[in-house]
């Protein structure tokens, strides 16, 4: 079997949602800090592209919602920051 980039995308997208969730449960990683939905919105894009190989409605469905949430979560991160610096 030779290398699939697109396979290689989803692994790695599915490694951002199993490394943002393991490291939250640790204490590792906060929720309300930027970093968890980035990690989180990444895992939805490189997700995205494996599925643009294997088309399959309902995961890019769950993955444009997941990326939807973790961009609103990125721009209530940068919102409630830059006004605590008002």
């Amino acid at each position: 079997m030779g290398r699939d980039p697109y396979i290689a995308a989803g692994i790695a997208g599915a490694g951002c949602y199993v490394i943002a969730y393991f490291a939250t449960l640790q204490g590792w990683l906060k929720v309300g800090n930027w970093s968890f939905p980035a990690i989180n919105l990444l895992g939805a894009l490189l997700v995205l592209v494996s599925l643009a190989d294997a088309w399959n409605l309902p995961s890019v469905l769950l993955e444009l919602f997941w990326a939807a949430i973790s961009l609103y979560g990125l721009l209530r991160y940068w919102t409630r920051r830059l006004k605590r610096h008002e």
